[in-house]
């Protein structure tokens, strides 16, 4: 039977859904801004990839709702959050054939994922684990693109934060990046307590990461430095 855990998806779902519309919206104010775009589909996919595992709580394992929570959770994870944030960092060009190598890459791995045959034996009813893939290889990939938001989500808010911290007239900004990164490193901790086999730490973590993330954007948009002073955001 479900613990009250497996039910925190449901919140952690819930609240994307502002965090996603509220980056749309800046999107949408800025259409050549890529970065907003990029993190609005981070933040659907994230909650996307919740909404599955609420599901699996609340009506039981499905086999398209595990490959649709293993393609947008466990595969594409924090990329499109990357994505945005290479956007931000590097130069256009080399953004837009970085996002088409993911693009490509994503698609083949979503697709393998697709194929895979299931392992029903392995199937539980209400948590979800990539073991039921039998094709073992197939969960070789998703640590490559993990690897991709690391080094770009964690990485440029680390790289953001510590540019940041020598003015006091941005130092919202540096603890804004500081709760990103925690936030982003957070669900990934979880993915890997999954492979061994404890999901309920991912639940956890998922919501924790999406609440700091949320918080570190707020940081970081904000009209003016929490501890007073002018501002260029």
């Amino acid at each position: 039977m479900p613990s009250a855990v497996h039910y925190f998806p449901i919140l952690t779902t819930l609240l994307a859904v502002p965090f996603f519309l509220g980056l749309w919206r800046r999107y949408r104010a800025r259409p050549t801004a890529m970065h907003y775009l990029w993190w609005a589909l981070g933040i659907a996919v994230y909650g996307l990839g919740t909404l599955a595992e609420a599901l699996t709580t609340l009506t039981g394992w499905h086999p398209w709702i595990f490959r649709g929570w293993y393609i947008a959770g466990a595969l594409l994870g924090g990329a499109p959050l990357a994505q945005g944030t290479v956007y931000l960092l590097l130069p256009r060009r080399t953004a837009d054939v970085l996002s088409r190598l993911l693009l490509t890459f994503v698609f083949l791995a979503a697709l393998c994922v697709i194929l895979s045959p299931l392992d029903l034996s392995k199937v539980e009813p209400h948590r979800l684990s990539g073991a039921v893939l039998e094709w073992r290889w197939v969960r070789l990939l998703s640590p490559i693109v993990n690897l991709y938001a690391v080094t770009f989500l964690i990485g440029g808010a680390i790289l953001s934060a510590v540019r940041y911290r020598r003015k006091r007239e941005t130092r919202h900004r540096f603890l804004g990046n500081v709760l990103i990164a925690v936030g982003a490193i957070l669900p990934g901790i979880g993915g890997t307590a999954t492979r061994m086999g404890h999901v309920e730490v991912l639940y956890v973590t998922e919501l924790l990461g999406l609440i700091l993330i949320w918080c570190g954007y707020r940081l970081n948009v904000a009209p003016r430095p929490v501890l007073g002073g002018p501002t260029n955001a």
